[in-house]
């Protein structure tokens, strides 16, 4: 028995042996895989970047393609330069600039690929290919340069650029290891909201070199080689030649024009003026060409839709009244005279006896009881209590909307806004119960604390097209395929409004078109637009211009915001340009010839708001206040505050509208 025992041990041991031995056997002998680790001097990896995913607009033109480049990597440890001059010579580039490149890859890794020069075209690369026998440690990638079909849509595409030092380590904390130095990636618009689908997967390939580094032919055939997987494509909801004309209007002028298909959700047209010429951000002017843009004070590279700040002055009257008439503050046949109201009206227009007529002539004292009615419809007795009750409720409705929310649009950087709640105004005015009505009455027409982007106004007006639902605005049809999206992008999102006030308040903006606040310049015979005009006060030059529309009236297909800085009155001046992108959408083109070359060449003053020096104003409580409000007041204005303000250092009514303010 101990016999057998003694036997089954060492049988054991033996068999575990034998494992071991195959194991190695078949590491060391058969697998090559370890082999390619080394990376000894006879085998070069290859990383192949792969193409870009293609972008298109909804009708499949092409709006950004690729095309093939070269990049020159150096890793510094296995280069050698027996004559620099030549080697100099050959790329174009300056002694001092090849010392300073190279000490820029000996920083980075001495033993990894570091990029040293980038996008040469083909022609260089076969002007020097034959000569870099005698560079050893110098290698070319195949790259591609995103190339624009269109210079339109520049803001909202967005650009690509080197990868940053910070977002490399993020990468390494990660462990995700995709990036290297020198990689382009999507730095802003869709290129960088979808980066990940845009960038496909990397290729390797090895390669047999002689000792001189000359390359003998792919290792083992090719049989560990993998090939690089192009990026998806992405069929983007934007009508290009819409997209185009839309740009072409607003050249001369700052502001945004924000286009919207009302049944779907998606985005035909975003632009953002001043814009840019993408395909200078895509080769090697990039870095001069950036810093000019990023220079100007005009901020191009900003894309207004989502990102800028604006009160939406009369635009918010829309809203106004489909939350009055749901909360049963006001019926259809309600009227208000101008009596009773410190906000009057600039302008004769005859008594605003119903909803309709108010929401024609943009009446402010109308939307001055109405708003007062919504706040005070509660059952509380002290003045204080009764509005903040009524604020809460009145924000709950009006949030439904998207003001001072998220709407998710596939884009970085979309503002909120903001929706002044109790909080917010127990904060200003420094604790519960200090504030009232009158403090906040210039809310009633879309002035005091609310401040909205376009985009959120172009979904207003869908809303409204829609009879009070609407579809998360986005560019993106489809990923690799039409209907590959997000799920959230298929989702109708009720706002609480019945069906019936929209038609009220639709009837208003019929009558504000046809025989009220819009100008002949913004009315087309042929097609029913419904809109409503909107001033957004600005307090360092001429009132911003808005215009919130959709049309046609019965089964609307295009909604629309247009914001013009600097312009005045939004009938007359956002009106226009939202009426000829309205025609040459749903026509294709506009007969209003006289009209389209009119507001193609104008142009508007643009005042810019200058940070001024600090002073000392600790001894001087009084210019200590001025200076703070000063300073809130550029915030609020300038349409790229880093963050809203917080108006704590303010007393009760430091904000006052004026009190004939324009429509």
């Amino acid at each position: 028995m101990e016999e057998i025992r003694k036997r089954f041990i060492q049988g054991f041991f033996i068999l575990i042996a034998l494992i071991y031995v195959s194991r190695l056997f078949y590491l060391q002998v058969i697998d090559e895989t370890y082999k390619l680790d080394a990376e000894n001097n006879a085998i070069r990896k290859l990383i192949q970047v792969p193409f870009r995913g293609l972008v298109y607009d909804r009708n499949k033109k092409l709006i950004v393609s690729n095309t093939v480049v070269y990049d020159l990597y150096v890793t510094p440890k296995k280069a050698k330069v027996a004559d620099t001059l030549r080697f100099c010579e050959m790329f174009g580039i300056t002694r001092p600039e090849f010392d300073s490149l190279t000490h820029l890859a000996r920083i980075y890794s001495p033993v990894r690929p570091s990029l040293m020069l980038r996008q040469l075209s083909r022609q260089d690369y076969a002007r020097v290919q034959d000569a870099m026998v005698d560079y050893p440690g110098f290698d070319f990638q195949v790259s591609a340069l995103r190339t624009y079909d269109s210079k339109a849509m520049a803001n909202a595409l967005g650009y690509v650029g080197e990868i940053s030092p910070e977002r490399l380590l993020k990468q390494e904390e990660t462990g995700e290891g995709y990036y290297r130095q020198g990689d382009y990636v999507g730095v802003t618009g869709l290129e960088r909201q979808y980066e990940e689908q845009l960038r496909g997967e990397r290729g390797i390939k090895y390669m047999m070199v002689n000792s001189r580094g000359v390359e003998k032919g792919a290792f083992k055939n090719g049989a560990f080689d993998k090939e690089p997987i192009a990026g998806k494509n992405l069929m983007t909801s934007i009508d290009i030649n819409l997209q185009a004309y839309a740009d072409s209007l607003m050249q001369h002028k700052v502001g945004s024009v924000v286009a919207i298909e009302p049944s779907t959700g998606e985005v035909l047209a975003m632009v953002s003026a001043p814009t840019y010429d993408p395909s200078l951000l895509s080769g090697r002017t990039y870095s001069k060409y950036f810093q000019t843009l990023n220079l100007n004070p005009l901020h191009p590279l900003l894309n207004r839709p989502p990102s800028a700040y604006y009160r939406p002055g009369s635009t918010f009257k829309i809203i106004q009244a489909l939350v009055a008439l749901q909360m049963g503050a006001i019926s259809p046949g309600t009227g208000f005279g101008h009596g009773g109201s410190p906000i009057n009206c600039s302008h004769n227009h005859p008594v605003a006896s119903d909803v309709q007529k108010a929401i024609q002539y943009s009446c402010n004292p109308y939307f001055y009881q109405t708003y007062k009615r919504m706040i005070y419809k509660n059952s509380e007795s002290n003045v204080f209590k009764k509005s903040a009750v009524g604020l809460a409720k009145w924000d709950e409705m009006v949030a439904k909307f998207g003001i001072g929310q998220s709407l998710e649009i596939d884009l970085p950087n979309e503002k909120k806004g903001k929706l002044p709640d109790v909080p917010y105004y127990d904060k200003m005015y420094k604790g519960e119960l200090r504030w009232k009505f009158s403090n906040i009455a210039s809310n009633s027409i879309g002035e005091g604390e609310i401040i909205v982007n376009p985009l959120k106004m172009a979904n207003v007006a869908a809303i409204v097209a829609n009879r009070g639902w609407y579809i998360r605005p986005h560019l993106v049809k489809g990923v690799g395929k039409i209907g590959d999206v997000d799920e959230k992008y298929k989702e109708k999102i009720s706002v609480g409004i019945e069906r019936r006030h929209f038609e009220t308040v639709i009837g208003g903006m019929v009558a504000a078109v046809n025989n009220g606040t819009v100008s002949g310049d913004g009315r087309m015979s042929d097609i029913q637009m419904c809109g409503k005009t909107g001033t957004s006060q600005n307090r360092h030059g001429e009132n911003h211009s808005i215009f919130i529309a959709f049309a046609p009236k019965v089964n609307p297909t295009i909604a629309i915001a247009v914001f013009v800085e600097n312009a005045g009155s939004g009938g007359a001046h956002a009106a226009p340009i939202a009426s000829l992108c309205i025609e040459k959408y749903i026509k294709g083109h506009s007969d209003r010839k006289a009209i389209e070359t009119k507001w193609m060449n104008k142009g508007y003053p643009i005042n810019i708001i200058r940070t001024t020096p600090k002073s000392d104003n600790s001894k001087n409580p009084s210019a200590k206040k001025d200076s703070v409000v000063k300073k809130v007041d550029e915030e609020l204005f300038l349409t790229t505050p880093q963050s809203l303000p917080l108006i704590g250092a303010e007393k009760p009514n430091t904000f006052k509208i004026p009190m004939k303010p324009k429509r």
